[in-house]
């Protein structure tokens, strides 16, 4: 009896240590797991850090202008400067008072755009096309960068029209004024909407779009005012 009670108490603390290897196994177990937390404890950090990178990117993006917004202001620029141009013609010449009324508005929109443009050009480092870096003879417009290429010229009038333009009076030069500058505004939206679709900087593509708003609309006017011919 002694010899089996001897016996059990042997098989009982080799039980008794087995199951201690089994918790040890199991300790150890846990803390592969807890290295496997500490994978999971990297994991979720990613996230935190993917904001961060996201937010870096909003921001870079705030400030953010490419080529097509470059093309933009170098091309409305001398653009622009062609429409006042011709709207400065109108008081001496037209008959209509609304032609006159149009070119008056036509100069009030444009000319603070010409230096919205301006400055944005200089902020970026590029050079403001100069007075008169439109060659009206040859179509050919200094600083249009990607513009180059907008359908012939965005509405450019040649040196031709405008002489002819300036030599205008009455009732001719109402035609002739409203006939050209409606060329002149689809050109402009033309190019409004190739910086939609291509710009980066958010001013500029907001620009482009009162540019479509405004000159659309002004388009209708003037195919309403010849349609009283």
């Amino acid at each position: 009896m002694i010899r089996k009670r001897s016996l059990m108490r042997r098989t009982a603390v080799v039980a008794a240590a087995g199951a201690a290897a089994l918790v040890l196994a199991a300790c150890g177990g846990s803390g592969g797991d807890g290295g496997s937390a500490g994978h999971g404890g990297h994991a979720a950090t990613a996230p935190s850090s993917a904001p961060s990178s996201a937010s870096a990117s909003a921001s870079a993006s705030q400030g953010q202008h490419n080529a097509a917004d470059v093309a933009f202001a170098k091309g409305m620029i001398p653009h622009h400067r062609q429409a006042v141009e011709m709207a400065d013609l109108a008081p001496g010449r037209a008959r209509s008072a609304e032609v006159k009324k149009l070119a008056a508005d036509i100069k009030k929109a444009q000319d603070p755009e010409i230096r919205t443009l301006s400055g944005w050009l200089t902020s970026w480092g590029e050079d403001v096309p100069a007075e008169g870096a439109m060659d009206h003879s040859t179509h050919d417009m200094s600083g249009m960068g990607g513009m180059g290429g907008m359908g012939g010229m965005g509405g450019i009038m040649t040196a031709e029209e405008m002489t002819g333009l300036e030599n205008a009076s009455g009732k001719a030069f109402d035609t002739a004024f409203t006939e050209l500058m409606i060329k002149h505004h689809e050109g402009a939206v033309e190019m409004a909407r190739t910086e939609q679709a291509d710009g980066a900087h958010g001013p500029a593509r907001k620009m482009a779009g009162e540019i479509i708003d405004s000159q659309s609309a002004e388009i209708e006017q003037m195919n309403a005012l010849l349609g009283k011919d």
